[in-house]
């Protein structure tokens, strides 16, 4: 059994990669409710693509929409400027060009509709305390005395986390910001929600309001020492409005941490409990969405009775990629750039020097390279036999691609097989040219 600590996106993704692999596994969450804010409300390509394999595209596109052009007012003037995501039209190596905005709260709540679809469900109220673990497994002791005994611990638990504390292990970085700042959840009579509104002149510095999809709310951004303790009268201040009602707020320090460890023996650290970012670019919750990704087929394989070296592999991959990430979005804020696309995506995002990532090239894409999606022979798209807990082997006039049950390369040109990493191949067979122009990467 898996015990995950920590019912966010990243834990959520994860009881759902495993509740669909049929892995036994617990996932607690401390809280006594579902968490009901705005917060992580980027939704990246990859991650879209993602959740198109674990069988929640379609609420996650009827959840939300592309982000809005800002407005930026100066007094009695406005002027309407480019967004932080495109408006692309989808293409056959790309199917989600598009950052697209679900409130975290809704994301949340989609991935637990899909999890009781599985059997599975979230244990609310249950608290992470303490751990002791040797060869065999991991003893968790929970907040309420119960005693929970499991062949790995992942914790999933956030910024704050109980678990990565209980290894000794810290989140080693830099803040941003000596100021904190506080967002907000709020509804504001009247405003109009075609825009996300900025005023760069309000009293304490910049006010955001952008308005959040399939909701009469509004995200509010802007310093916690101005807004903490008077949201309705700083609001009204800057946009005239009234302020109806305040749903949700928090306040954070923007900062870049990460850990230098994702396992300590049959421990491992998944999302913001082993990286913390600031909001620009997006990066976070997909990250650790990403995180959760690479990890369920692996801890399936192993959890069968496959190797455990193969959990080397979830640090050595992801631990480079969250420094990457983590870098990009310090550049951001500090450049405050609205500028995204190809850079935030993380459809460019590899393994390729990965010990899982054998072989060649082939049309520009190289062993360990995210698999885009391409038309084959039958007129389906390759995305859809690519679906599921299997690995997929595309045979083509170019060679052999082996792809991995998370939808990156695991070799390119070796023989035919019936199985990788503990899960069945399922050969597909196209005429179609893989090249540069096929998939994108012209």
């Amino acid at each position: 059994m898996i015990l995950i600590a920590g019912a966010g996106p990243t834990g959520l993704t994860l009881a759902v990669d495993l509740a669909r692999r049929g892995v036994s596994f617990r996932l607690i969450e401390s809280a006594a409710v579902s968490f009901e804010g705005s917060r992580g409300k980027g939704i990246q390509p990859r991650t879209m693509e993602i959740f198109e394999d674990l069988g929640v595209i379609d609420a996650m596109l009827a959840a939300g929409a592309i982000y809005p052009k800002f407005r930026t007012h100066f007094g009695g003037l406005s002027l309407r400027m480019g967004s932080l995501g495109s408006a692309k039209q989808a293409t056959e190596s790309m199917p989600y060009p598009n950052l697209w905005m679900v409130p975290q709260a809704r994301t949340e709540a989609i991935l637990r509709e899909r999890l009781c679809e599985l059997g599975g469900a979230v244990e609310f109220g249950k608290a992470f305390a303490s751990l002791t673990q040797n060869e065999q497994g991991v003893e968790v002791a929970l907040g309420d005395g119960e005693v929970v005994r499991a062949q790995y611990l992942v914790g999933c638990d956030g910024g704050r986390s109980a678990v990565r504390k209980a290894l000794g292990l810290r989140l080693e970085g830099e803040g941003l910001d000596e100021k904190p700042m506080l967002v907000a959840d709020v509804e504001v009579e009247g405003l109009d929600r075609s825009d996300w509104h900025l005023w760069p002149f309000a009293k304490g510095g910049v006010i955001g309001l952008c308005p959040l999809p399939k909701t009469t709310l509004f995200q509010l951004t802007g310093k916690a020492e101005v807004l903490e303790d008077d949201i309705e009268g700083v609001v009204r201040r800057a946009t005239g409005r009234r302020v109806v009602r305040v749903a949700w707020r928090s306040i954070y320090q923007p900062a870049v941490r990460m850990v230098d460890r994702y396992r300590v023996g049959r421990v491992l650290l998944a999302g913001d409990a082993a990286h913390v970012h600031p909001p620009a670019g997006g990066q976070g919750l997909n990250t650790g969405v990403q995180d959760a990704y690479n990890l369920g087929w692996k801890l399936a394989y192993v959890a069968r009775g496959g190797p455990d070296s193969l959990l080397d592999s979830y640090e050595a991959e992801r631990l480079p990629i969250a420094a990457a990430v983590l870098g990009l979005s310090k550049r951001l804020l500090q450049t405050r750039s609205i500028k995204r696309g190809d850079a935030t995506n993380q459809l460019a995002l590899h393994y390729r020097t990965s010990a899982l990532s054998l072989g060649g090239s082939i049309g520009g894409l190289q062993a360990g390279d995210r698999m885009p999606d391409v038309r084959l022979e039958d007129g389906r798209r390759l995305f859809v036999p690519m679906r599921g807990m299997h690995a997929t082997e595309l045979e083509t006039p170019e060679g052999r691609i082996l792809i991995r049950p998370d939808g990156y390369i695991a070799s390119i040109g070796v023989a035919l097989l019936s199985e990788y990493a503990g899960v069945s191949v399922r050969s597909v067979r196209t005429l179609n040219h893989v090249g540069r122009k096929s998939t994108g990467l012209a």
